[in-house]
């Protein structure tokens, strides 16, 4: 893949909310996890951890719990990405809650672009009620839900959404 190529790949990963029936196969499902192992890790200490939902029942519990969304009853798998704050404060103490949070983010990336590259669609659902996703998951305490990732199959938009400008990202030197 050249560049150009690559440019299209990303600028055509775009969150979908509306999915098929079809459920992903186990073989998809692993190849996702396979591409988010890739991901790079503070001290490659891979400080994330995905819990796998396809229950009817618990996704409508963590439907609730964000906020009434329904993308997240209504795609046939999720994986809810967590940080796993003991693995890396265990190098970095304090420091390594950061840090988990960041290889969390990081995985679940990789893991919509992995989706793309496999015409599965996603979206990343960042607003939810911590303490319900941890109760509804039975979450240990170390561990904190950062986001949910819904997965299916499903048609991109016919318009993808617009982006800024790059240059309106960007401050060389300073601010």
């Amino acid at each position: 893949m050249d560049s150009s190529e690559f440019f299209d790949f990303l600028n055509t990963r775009c969150s979908v909310r509306d999915y098929s029936s079809d459920e992903l196969t186990d073989d998809e499902l692993a190849f996702l996890l396979q591409c988010a192992t890739t991901a790079p890790s503070a001290g490659n200490l891979e400080a994330w951890d995905l819990v796998l939902v396809r229950d009817p029942g618990r996704k409508e519990s963590l439907s609730d719990a964000a906020f009434a969304q329904p993308q997240v009853k209504n795609a046939p798998a999720l994986f809810v990405v967590c940080a796993n704050y003991v693995r890396s404060m265990s190098r970095y103490g304090e420091r390594g809650i950061l840090y988990a949070v960041q290889d969390a983010t990081i995985a679940c990336t990789y893991l919509m672009l992995a989706a793309h590259a496999r015409q599965v669609r996603s979206c990343w659902v960042g607003a939810f009620d911590e303490d319900e996703v941890r109760e509804i998951l039975d979450l240990p305490a170390h561990i904190r839900p950062v986001a949910i990732l819904c997965l299916g199959k499903g048609s991109l938009p016919v318009r993808l959404t617009e982006r800024m400008a790059a240059g309106e990202h960007f401050h060389p030197e300073s601010w």
